[in-house]
């Protein structure tokens, strides 16, 4: 690893100071950060509103939100933790889980039921970024690919679970002052380094075990960028792939290569006009794919749909993904915004899921399903919309 010299040290901050001598005893240099939670960056600002101001509630489908309630009160209940928080909101634990032994004890079945169960319980604020209540909204899909566990001409490329020698410290392990930061490398000579990149691990192979094996090497990377898959094995049967860890090295999108290397024009790198090229153009998809540094290491599960960061399987289109700076996983989010196609999507959402690109005050990534009919919609949207946060009543967020 090259030497460099890092100007920290006039700094008067304890705290920063210290980092650098992390980052120097250790190696850190050219690391990345993964789970990094940097410090709020927007100006989000919460105005309590009454129901009737957000559009198409009368209209919601409140009896397919039963479930899903459910599911998401049970993550809730098992909860220890004081408040549900971000950086920027955060209510007590308690009161939320008071709401769901309310709902249990109601037994609510009917879609009447749960809208005045809501009504009467939660409160909408209205969220804005420095009092601009638009924001941009994508979405993403749970991919498919097709496996063996038998390793075979058909089958030959490695699924990979988590690596022996993946190593990880956090800064804020060494002094609380330190940022929350997750590095993620390997350890060599005694030294901590940034782990293999794409092109190392698909070239060379790693210390890792081998779940499965792939037929499509660009199905395969389409499901680490998701972050799951449902595997249709060779033998019939369907495996559920969630996500374990990563190599910790930056994303870079296929779409932005592409574009950068003129392969695609401007509006024409979705995602399945991106599988496209790159299944038309084999001989060049490899390197295009190999500068994506980022790379994904999988588990498989026994949850009935992708397991979000929220600890439990996500919903299609009731699960969003969310910048935890600002929006806390597991509350309840009223989604105003539109499809590809231009249809209004007005409903309940909870926050169930991160993302690397999902950064800002009013920022989310809506939850498809899976399939080719998920895949198709969640390539295209790239929507402007607005959403409210449900708290419980007796929380106390600031408002303007």
């Amino acid at each position: 690893m090259r030497k460099i010299k890092i100007g920290c040290w006039f700094l008067p901050k304890k705290a920063f100071n210290l980092f650098c001598m992390i980052v120097l005893a250790y190696g850190l240099v050219g690391c990345q950060k993964e789970g990094m939670s940097p410090g709020t960056s927007g100006n989000m600002r919460l105005k309590k509103v009454s129901y009737d101001q957000l559009t198409g509630w009368q209209s919601e489908d409140f009896s397919a939100l039963i479930s899903v309630f459910a599911k998401n009160c049970a993550q809730i209940q098992n909860s220890r933790k004081e408040y549900i928080e971000s950086d920027a909101v955060r209510f007590k634990t308690a009161y939320f889980q008071a709401k769901c032994l309310k709902f249990e004890s109601e037994k609510i079945k009917t879609s009447a039921q749960m809208k005045n169960f809501i009504e009467s319980e939660f409160i909408p604020y209205a969220i804005t970024d420095d009092g601009k209540a638009e924001g941009k909204f994508t979405s993403y899909y749970e991919a498919v690919i097709h496996a063996s566990y038998q390793k075979s001409d058909k089958y030959k490329y490695p699924i990979y679970g988590k690596p022996s020698d993946l190593a990880e410290i956090n800064l804020r392990d060494f002094d609380a002052e330190l940022p929350n930061m997750r590095l993620v490398g390997r350890v060599e000579n005694g030294k901590f380094i940034p782990y293999y990149n794409r092109r190392d691990i698909e070239k060379n192979g790693i210390k890792a075990p081998v779940l499965m094996w792939g037929d499509d090497l660009v199905d395969i990377h389409f499901m680490q960028i998701q972050g799951s898959a449902v595997a249709k094995m060779a033998d019939g049967s369907e495996v559920q792939i969630g996500f374990a860890d990563s190599n910790g090295h930056k994303f870079k999108g296929i779409g932005s290569i592409l574009l950068q290397k003129g392969y695609v024009k401007s509006g024409e790198a979705s995602m399945p006009k991106i599988r496209e090229w790159l299944r038309a153009n084999p001989q060049k998809a490899e390197d295009i794919m190999h500068e994506n540094n980022r790379f994904i290491f999988q588990r498989i599960t026994k949850a009935d749909g992708p397991v979000g960061a929220y600890g439990i399987s996500l919903t299609a289109g009731r699960s969003l993904a969310v910048d935890t700076r600002y929006i806390p996983l597991g509350s309840m989010l009223w989604l105003d915004t539109v499809s590809p196609d231009k249809r209004n999507i007005r409903k309940i959402v909870f926050a169930q899921d991160i993302g690397s690109a999902i950064k800002g005050v009013v920022r989310g990534d809506y939850f498809w399903g899976h399939g080719e009919e998920a895949l198709e919609y969640a390539g295209r949207m790239n929507s402007v919309g607005k959403y409210y946060i449900l708290a419980p009543k007796e929380s106390e967020l600031k408002s303007d």
